[in-house]
């Protein structure tokens, strides 16, 4: 079977959530979260805000607003907003975090996208708090070594991998108590979400690859699905993706 398809392949249509984060798991974080009855939700990297439009169906009084870099995912978004009936409390920025006058909100989400605030969780961590009003929520996914990574695991992962670049889950824990929170939930992917995840991130190109092997964009398509996925094989085990809904001190 050959695709006609001349455009390039499709990007993350397989995919729900921008993490390894499985509709059981996001249902039961989204009820705890809008139990608090927050007004407003910031989403930091928001992609196409799949998670924090949920979170306003859940709560029919708040507003949201998401921020990201990537046009195309906040364009998504927008259609989906719309879709829901929700492009009246919902608005899509593309920008950087770092450089947006935002919050303080209620309720921040920061799903595996804590780069967008700072280089370490703890800059990011410290940002977050900024960002959310005193006794509101965060809601952070953040990357933590499950198990010290070997050298040679190291050099089969992202360029440039330090095993300082995440620290281990309780570390992690107590650099949000020092930023200013109290943990009020600690979770952590499990191997099925990572599969779920990772499969569904490479899906759409894969498919696609394998039906355009002669297209102009094939090679450099091949190259990076076939990185990403020694990338993954590599860190599958190893790195952790944790939740934590974490409650701003006041």
């Amino acid at each position: 079977m050959t695709d006609t398809n001349t455009d390039g392949p499709p990007r993350l249509s397989r995919l729900t959530f921008h993490s390894p984060l499985s509709e059981e798991r996001a249902e039961r974080m989204i009820r705890r979260l809008a139990a608090n009855g927050p007004s407003s939700v910031l989403d930091i990297g928001c992609g196409w805000g799949q998670f924090m439009m949920r979170v306003l169906d859940a709560v029919p009084g708040a507003a949201g607003v998401g921020v990201d870099v990537n046009g195309e995912d906040l364009a998504r978004g927008r259609r989906e907003a719309e879709a829901r009936g929700l492009s009246g409390r919902v608005e899509f920025l593309e920008k950087s975090a770092r450089d947006a006058d935002l919050g303080p909100a209620d309720l921040v989400l920061c799903m595996g996208s804590s780069q967008a605030l700072g280089s370490t969780s703890e800059e990011a961590l410290g940002a977050l708090r900024g960002l959310v009003s005193d006794g509101g929520r965060v809601l952070i996914g953040e990357g933590f070594w499950e198990r010290t990574p070997t050298p040679e695991e190291l050099a089969g992962m992202w360029p440039d991998a330090s095993a300082s670049d995440h620290h281990d889950l309780a570390t992690l824990l107590d650099l949000a108590v020092a930023a200013g929170f109290r943990p009020e939930w600690t979770e952590t992917a499990n191997r099925d979400e990572w599969e779920e995840f990772e499969s569904g991130y490479q899906a759409d190109a894969e498919v696609w690859l394998a039906r355009n092997p002669e297209h102009p964009a094939a090679a450099e398509t091949r190259e990076r699905l076939d990185r990403h996925r020694a990338s993954w094989m590599t860190y599958r085990g190893v790195l952790g993706l944790a939740y934590l809904t974490l409650v701003a001190a006041r």
